[in-house]
Protein backbone atom coordinates (compact mmCIF):
# COMPACT_ATOMS: atom_id res chain seq x y z
CA UNK A 1 0.00 0.00 0.00
CA UNK A 2 2.90 2.39 0.22
CA UNK A 3 1.98 3.36 -3.80
CA UNK A 4 -1.45 4.57 -2.32
CA UNK A 5 -2.11 8.03 -2.65
CA UNK A 6 -5.57 8.66 -2.58
CA UNK A 7 -7.45 6.76 0.31
CA UNK A 8 -11.23 7.10 0.88
CA UNK A 9 -12.41 5.57 4.78
CA UNK A 10 -15.57 4.89 4.97
CA UNK A 11 -17.61 3.24 7.78
CA UNK A 12 -19.95 4.02 10.48
CA UNK A 13 -19.95 6.48 13.11
CA UNK A 14 -18.08 5.73 15.94
CA UNK A 15 -15.75 3.14 13.78
CA UNK A 16 -12.51 4.99 14.02
CA UNK A 17 -12.45 6.66 10.48
CA UNK A 18 -10.99 10.02 11.30
CA UNK A 19 -8.49 8.12 14.54
CA UNK A 20 -7.44 5.47 11.31
CA UNK A 21 -7.12 8.57 8.96
CA UNK A 22 -4.97 10.76 11.25
CA UNK A 23 -2.19 7.36 11.58
CA UNK A 24 -2.34 6.46 8.04
CA UNK A 25 -1.54 10.69 6.83
CA UNK A 26 1.77 9.52 9.89
CA UNK A 27 2.47 6.77 8.54
CA UNK A 28 2.21 7.53 4.61
CA UNK A 29 2.88 11.47 4.59
CA UNK A 30 -0.44 11.77 2.93
CA UNK A 31 -2.58 15.15 3.91
CA UNK A 32 -5.34 14.37 5.70
CA UNK A 33 -8.70 15.69 4.67
CA UNK A 34 -11.82 15.07 7.18
CA UNK A 35 -15.36 15.36 5.58
CA UNK A 36 -16.94 17.01 8.87
CA UNK A 37 -14.78 19.67 9.10
CA UNK A 38 -15.50 20.63 5.33
CA UNK A 39 -18.91 20.21 5.44
CA UNK A 40 -20.30 21.26 9.04
CA UNK A 41 -20.15 25.01 9.33
CA UNK A 42 -20.56 26.62 13.00
CA UNK A 43 -23.63 26.06 14.33
CA UNK A 44 -23.84 22.94 13.10
CA UNK A 45 -24.92 24.59 9.50
CA UNK A 46 -24.37 22.24 6.65
CA UNK A 47 -23.34 23.13 2.93
CA UNK A 48 -25.44 23.61 1.07
CA UNK A 49 -26.00 20.13 -1.62
CA UNK A 50 -24.40 21.92 -4.85
CA UNK A 51 -21.66 23.76 -3.20
CA UNK A 52 -21.37 20.51 -0.97
CA UNK A 53 -20.95 18.48 -4.05
CA UNK A 54 -18.51 20.86 -5.52
CA UNK A 55 -16.19 20.69 -2.68
CA UNK A 56 -15.81 17.30 -2.38
CA UNK A 57 -15.27 16.79 -6.67
CA UNK A 58 -12.23 19.51 -5.98
CA UNK A 59 -10.97 17.53 -2.86
CA UNK A 60 -11.21 14.09 -4.26
CA UNK A 61 -9.01 15.97 -7.28
CA UNK A 62 -6.21 16.73 -5.40
CA UNK A 63 -2.91 14.54 -6.34
CA UNK A 64 -2.95 12.85 -2.46
CA UNK A 65 -5.17 12.62 0.13
CA UNK A 66 -6.78 10.36 2.99
CA UNK A 67 -10.44 11.52 3.19
CA UNK A 68 -12.31 9.91 5.91
CA UNK A 69 -16.33 10.33 6.31
CA UNK A 70 -19.58 9.18 4.48
CA UNK A 71 -21.68 11.35 3.09
CA UNK A 72 -23.40 9.12 0.92
CA UNK A 73 -24.46 12.03 -1.66
CA UNK A 74 -20.86 12.09 -2.38
CA UNK A 75 -19.09 9.05 -1.67
CA UNK A 76 -19.50 7.90 -5.44
CA UNK A 77 -17.27 10.91 -6.60
CA UNK A 78 -14.74 10.16 -3.81
CA UNK A 79 -14.28 6.26 -4.35
CA UNK A 80 -14.16 7.07 -8.25
CA UNK A 81 -10.92 8.76 -7.54
CA UNK A 82 -9.19 6.42 -4.24
CA UNK A 83 -6.84 4.04 -5.33
CA UNK A 84 -7.60 2.86 -1.96
CA UNK A 85 -11.13 2.25 0.48
CA UNK A 86 -11.05 1.40 3.48
CA UNK A 87 -13.68 0.28 4.80
CA UNK A 88 -14.28 0.12 8.75
CA UNK A 89 -17.19 -3.01 9.01
CA UNK A 90 -17.38 -3.06 13.08
CA UNK A 91 -20.34 -3.95 14.93
CA UNK A 92 -22.52 -1.78 15.90
CA UNK A 93 -22.06 -2.09 19.46
CA UNK A 94 -18.31 -1.44 19.13
CA UNK A 95 -19.75 1.96 17.39
CA UNK A 96 -22.21 2.73 20.17
CA UNK A 97 -19.79 2.54 22.37
CA UNK A 98 -17.18 4.60 21.02
CA UNK A 99 -19.35 7.47 20.21
CA UNK A 100 -20.71 7.51 23.64
CA UNK A 101 -17.38 7.36 25.14
CA UNK A 102 -16.68 10.18 22.63
CA UNK A 103 -19.30 11.91 24.06
CA UNK A 104 -18.44 11.92 27.18
CA UNK A 105 -14.71 13.17 26.17
CA UNK A 106 -15.73 15.95 24.26
CA UNK A 107 -18.89 17.02 26.05
CA UNK A 108 -19.50 20.74 25.25
CA UNK A 109 -16.29 21.10 23.33
CA UNK A 110 -15.33 20.55 19.66
CA UNK A 111 -13.67 16.80 18.71
CA UNK A 112 -10.40 17.53 16.54
CA UNK A 113 -12.04 16.29 13.43
CA UNK A 114 -14.83 18.65 13.14
CA UNK A 115 -15.55 22.03 12.51
CA UNK A 116 -15.03 24.62 15.35
CA UNK A 117 -18.08 25.73 16.79
CA UNK A 118 -19.68 22.18 16.48
CA UNK A 119 -19.57 20.72 19.49
CA UNK A 120 -19.86 17.45 20.23
CA UNK A 121 -23.85 16.16 20.16
CA UNK A 122 -25.62 12.92 20.51
CA UNK A 123 -29.05 12.50 18.35
CA UNK A 124 -31.47 9.78 18.92
CA UNK A 125 -31.31 9.82 15.24
CA UNK A 126 -27.65 9.14 14.78
CA UNK A 127 -27.75 6.71 17.97
CA UNK A 128 -30.55 5.16 14.87
CA UNK A 129 -27.99 5.30 12.30
CA UNK A 130 -25.28 3.50 13.63
CA UNK A 131 -27.45 0.90 15.05
CA UNK A 132 -29.22 0.30 11.73
CA UNK A 133 -26.14 0.94 9.10
CA UNK A 134 -25.41 -2.85 9.11
CA UNK A 135 -29.23 -3.33 7.39
CA UNK A 136 -29.34 -0.32 5.81
CA UNK A 137 -26.20 1.23 4.54
CA UNK A 138 -23.46 -1.14 4.79
CA UNK A 139 -25.13 -3.18 1.66
CA UNK A 140 -25.31 -0.02 -0.43
CA UNK A 141 -21.25 0.96 0.75
CA UNK A 142 -20.22 -2.59 -0.31
CA UNK A 143 -22.18 -2.25 -3.63
CA UNK A 144 -20.41 1.53 -4.12
CA UNK A 145 -17.30 0.02 -3.90
CA UNK A 146 -17.77 -2.53 -6.45
CA UNK A 147 -18.94 0.04 -8.70
CA UNK A 148 -17.83 3.19 -8.77
CA UNK A 149 -14.54 1.83 -6.93
CA UNK A 150 -14.10 -1.19 -8.63
CA UNK A 151 -10.46 -0.07 -10.01
CA UNK A 152 -9.37 0.73 -6.49
CA UNK A 153 -7.64 -1.70 -3.59
CA UNK A 154 -10.51 -2.59 -1.13
CA UNK A 155 -9.37 -3.25 2.35
CA UNK A 156 -12.32 -4.20 4.69
CA UNK A 157 -11.21 -4.08 8.91
CA UNK A 158 -13.73 -5.80 10.85
CA UNK A 159 -12.17 -5.44 14.75
CA UNK A 160 -9.53 -2.97 15.83
CA UNK A 161 -7.01 -5.89 15.96
CA UNK A 162 -7.67 -6.01 12.00
CA UNK A 163 -6.83 -1.73 12.10
CA UNK A 164 -3.76 -2.69 14.30
CA UNK A 165 -2.30 -5.12 12.12
CA UNK A 166 -3.21 -3.64 8.95
CA UNK A 167 -1.14 -0.08 10.83
CA UNK A 168 2.04 -2.01 11.13
CA UNK A 169 2.35 -3.70 8.13
CA UNK A 170 2.88 -0.45 6.77
CA UNK A 171 6.14 1.17 6.30
CA UNK A 172 7.06 4.83 6.81
CA UNK A 173 8.10 5.76 3.08
CA UNK A 174 7.98 9.45 3.69
CA UNK A 175 10.43 9.46 6.54
CA UNK A 176 13.35 6.86 5.20
CA UNK A 177 15.35 10.15 3.39
CA UNK A 178 14.62 12.70 6.22
CA UNK A 179 14.89 10.28 9.19
CA UNK A 180 18.79 10.72 10.93
CA UNK A 181 20.76 7.46 10.21
CA UNK A 182 22.19 6.19 14.04
CA UNK A 183 25.88 6.13 13.50
CA UNK A 184 27.94 2.78 13.66
CA UNK A 185 29.26 2.26 17.16
CA UNK A 186 33.37 1.27 17.19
Amino acid sequence: MTSAQRIAIVGPGGAGKSTLARRLGERLGLPVIHLDVEHWRPGWVETPVEEWERKVRELAGRERWIIDGNYGGTMEIRMAAADTIVFLDFPRWLCLWRVLRRQIRYLGRTRPDMTEGCPERLSLQFVRWIWEYPRTRRPGVLARMRTAGAHARHVILRSPREVEAFVASLPYPHRASSAPQPSPRA
